[in-house]
């Protein structure tokens, strides 16, 4: 269950659904007009377009997708030089999870909501190129990364017996994260690697939150332990309180 859900998010992916729903009528079979507005990007877009289907609305649909056995639904697949107010279809031949697809999708009442994980161009050093979604400081969570675009929730009737296609705009943009405020126990440092930079054609920086020992400005010259814990992408430095 688990690679099936890697599987939508990241990566384009052909199979042979099998549904309750074999025998319906293409028309009755859920169909996703989306795009995104061209006020939000004037150049060709590539990535992985997501479409959520929520039974309730507790919060948004995208974060209400996981690989857990309470997930919502999700179905997606790959984009190339997607431009504004272009339609892209998402329908009964896209990998769904935990579903197959579109088409084993029970009549009722739904939340909807479509989101763009946008990929980034990078020339590698070994010569070769790759699109893929660049980290931005959200640790490669795609409903949270500053950037995607994506729309505002709506609710649709799926019907039994009917035509069943809808229309989507994505007319957001997901805000940048604001840094994590140094205290007077935690610094938060960031360097620009050399090594990785050149790799990925572009610049990488490796970030660190620091937990400062008490007395450490009132003693310059003194030296401490160093642990270091490899965490993976904590937006700042948890477990600690200057109170009991």
């Amino acid at each position: 269950m688990l690679t099936r859900w890697l599987l939508l998010c990241l990566f384009p992916l052909t199979v042979l659904a099998t549904s309750f729903a074999a025998a319906q009528p293409a028309e009755e079979i859920p169909r996703f007009s989306i795009q995104f507005s061209g006020d939000l990007a004037s150049d060709a877009q590539d990535g992985r377009l997501l479409l959520m289907l929520a039974t309730h609305d507790g919060s948004e649909p995208r974060f209400l997708v996981s690989n857990g056995l309470n997930t919502q639904l999700i179905f997606g697949r790959n984009v190339s030089d997607m431009t504004g107010g272009e339609s892209v279809v998402i329908d009964d031949s896209h990998i769904g999870f935990p579903l197959a697809d579109l088409s084993a999708v029970a009549p009722g009442t739904y939340y909807v909501q479509a989101l763009l994980n946008r990929y980034k161009e990078f020339n590698l050093s070994n010569g070769k190129t790759v699109s893929l979604p660049p980290d931005r400081g959200e640790g490669q969570r795609w409903n949270r990364k500053p950037g995607n675009f994506y729309s505002e929730p709506v609710q649709i009737e799926i019907s039994e017996a009917g035509i069943n296609q809808f229309e989507i705009v994505m007319d957001q943009v997901i805000p940048e994260i604001d840094p994590p405020a140094d205290t007077e126990y935690i610094k938060h440092i960031k360097m620009r690697s050399d090594l990785l930079s050149e790799f990925w054609g572009t610049d990488v920086y490796l970030g660190a939150h620091v937990l400062l020992p008490e007395g450490f400005d009132e003693n310059p010259q003194a030296s401490y332990p160093l642990m270091v814990f490899h965490g993976h992408f904590p937006s700042d430095f948890g477990g600690f309180r200057t109170e009991p």
